[in-house]
């Protein structure tokens, strides 16, 4: 009975070390992909950026006027 349990453990380890082998896997293809898109389009995200300071300091401001005000 305890020899059925461990070997059905180790069968669970070795589905369970394909599955995190898999997910890294994937999980560095997205970072490869990431990386080469961020490489392609820097301007386009710069200018992203420049677009996004306006608001955000708008909101910003509106944060501390509501902390201030408590």
């Amino acid at each position: 009975m305890a020899e059925e349990i461990k070997q059905e453990e180790k069968k669970c380890a070795c589905v369970n070390n394909s599955s995190v082998i898999f997910k890294v896997a994937v999980g560095l293809a997205f970072l490869a992909v990431g990386f080469a898109l961020v490489i392609v389009w820097w301007p386009e995200l710069l200018r992203l950026a420049k677009g996004c300071a306006g608001p955000f300091l708008i909101l910003a401001g509106i944060v501390t006027l509501v902390v201030a005000k408590e």
